[in-house]
């Protein structure tokens, strides 16, 4: 027998060996806890027979621990709707996915070469942590990964799918990627885990309620999206990328689904309410004016009384934000500034334009929100904002008082179209708290306190509250009817489309974080 074949047959025995990841038992394990395997992910998040894989041979070299070909990790590249992506994805069959040296070698590879030819990273994280049998080599692996994580944020979209345990220090790679997913029951992240906050503080907890899918996604706003299992979880994450450019230098593909540029939605003239005070549901609104009335919402658990997503006009891809008045009024407070903040900066690092849908009653009051740091968050939006290049159009539904009114993406800090509905309210105060205040001690002296109240209330509504004093000024380009929302979006952004924009030379802005 020649020696190439030979080797040819004992490729092919490796390749073997490789492909059976920790072997059928810890397979049929993985599948028991309603989990995919490593591979079996990545086959189902790329298109058919496009994944090409690297270092499949590759080994540890740790004493004591033994050789697994791949060393707990699948790393390579393939497509998404024809797309290139680079992904790896932690194989738990093997060492329970424990990071170590060649592993993060592993991951390190793909994510330069992603940075290099301009391609998203997709990461499909499910490891028990750092490989202590490697001792400081594994942490100095996560500090590799992370380093990297940092070098190309703004430059390729970096996804993160936790579909198992992440812990310790590797939540912090996820942790600086562009969006999270987590899968509902089988994923969970925290710094430390149960046993130890029970060590440390005495206070039981499982891993769910430590740093489960729903705590993340509700209460935390770690994670941007949760599903029911890795199917459905993977199928979302084909969907993100659709809507996303490859990488900084380019614009996010054009998709016509065949939605008239004209249409207009007569329903809308009634959406706002005649009673100030009374909530209707933005998102009728939004998918109004959405391309196939088609949204991908962000962080939709977490902070509902702002709205962040990406959708469609006239093909084109946009972020959007808009204050939710079903809930808190609209009103923005340190979780709702921060959510909008970071997907602002995350559209402006990726060409994306920014339209903003504006009914905020103004910031939240109270000892809770200040002591929080309503001031240094709420700035975060403001210079989120203000920073921005993109192409950025605001339409004003209903109220925008004070501060709040200047924060979301007002003329005042670089937005190039604003336009107002006939029902937008622009004033320093909603009327009432104005009348109060201007009219105080006529109020109080008079008879009739409630009667005298409502008639100066009225007054500053017909003088004050509404879109047509800011026009007489040029802070609002047009009062349009509402109707007319998602045609003149559109041709905004069409003729906004080669937006030029300096900005000082400096080495970055200081963001208030």
């Amino acid at each position: 027998m020649q020696p190439g074949q030979d080797n040819l047959r004992k490729l092919e025995t490796m390749k073997e060996e490789a492909f059976l990841c920790g072997g059928t038992k810890r397979i049929e394990a993985q599948h028991k806890k309603g989990k995919l395997t490593a591979r079996e992910r990545i086959l189902l998040l790329l298109d058919d027979d496009s994944f090409e894989e690297f270092d499949l041979l590759m080994t540890g070299r740790a004493v004591g621990v033994g050789e697994y070909p791949g060393d707990g990790v699948i790393t390579g590249h393939g497509t998404i709707a024809g797309r290139e992506v680079f992904v790896f994805s932690q194989d738990f069959t093997i060492m329970g996915g424990a990071l170590g040296e060649a592993n993060a070698k592993k991951i390190c590879k793909v994510m330069d070469h992603a940075v290099r030819v301009g391609a998203p990273i997709i990461g499909l994280n499910d490891s028990g942590g750092a490989r202590i049998q490697e001792g400081v080599e594994s942490l100095a692996a996560y500090g590799d990964i992370f380093y990297r994580n940092v070098q190309a944020s703004g430059v390729v979209p970096q996804i993160s799918c936790i579909m198992g345990p992440c812990a310790g220090g590797a939540v912090y790679s996820p942790a600086m990627t562009d969006f999270t997913f987590m899968v509902e029951n089988t994923s969970y992240m925290f710094v430390t885990g149960p046993n130890v906050v029970k060590t440390v503080t005495h206070q039981d907890i499982t891993a769910e309620d430590l740093g489960g899918a729903v705590v993340h996604s509700k209460k935390s706003g770690v994670t941007h999206f949760t599903f029911p299992n890795d199917i459905v979880c993977l199928r979302e994450v084909r969907r993100l990328i659709k809507y996303l450019p490859s990488n900084s230098r380019q614009s996010a593909p054009i998709l016509d689904l065949r939605d008239p540029i004209d249409r207009e939605d007569p329903a809308l003239d009634y959406l706002v309410p005649a009673n100030p005070n009374q909530t209707y549901d933005m998102k009728i609104l939004i998918h109004s004016i959405l391309d196939g009335a088609e949204f991908m919402e962000i962080h939709a658990n977490f902070a509902k009384n702002i709205i962040v997503g990406l959708g469609r006009l006239g093909g084109q891809t946009i972020g959007l934000i808009a204050n939710q008045p079903a809930v808190l009024a609209g009103v923005l407070d340190v979780q709702s500034s921060e959510k909008a903040a970071r997907f602002v900066r995350f559209c402006d690092a990726f060409n994306i334009p920014l339209v903003c849908l504006e009914d905020v009653p103004g910031f939240m009051p109270g000892p809770e929100q200040e002591h929080g740091g309503i001031i240094r968050h709420g700035a975060k939006l403001l210079y989120a904002f203000s920073e921005a290049t993109v192409p950025r159009i605001t339409v004003i539904i209903r109220k925008a008082y004070g501060g709040a009114y200047v924060v979301m993406n007002s003329k005042h800090i670089g937005c190039d179209i604003n336009f107002a509905w006939p029902t937008a309210e622009i004033a320093v105060l909603g009327p009432k708290g104005a009348a109060q205040i201007i009219h105080r001690n006529e109020i109080k002296e008079a008879a009739n306190p409630e009667e005298i109240l409502a008639q100066k209330t009225e007054e500053y509504r017909e003088l004050y509250a509404n879109p047509f004093m800011a026009a007489k000024r040029g802070f609002i380009d047009d009062v349009i009817k509402p109707r007319e929302t998602r045609h003149r979006l559109i041709r905004s952004l069409q003729f906004l489309e080669n937006k030029q924009t300096s900005r000082p030379p400096r080495r970055h802005g200081n963001i208030p974080l």
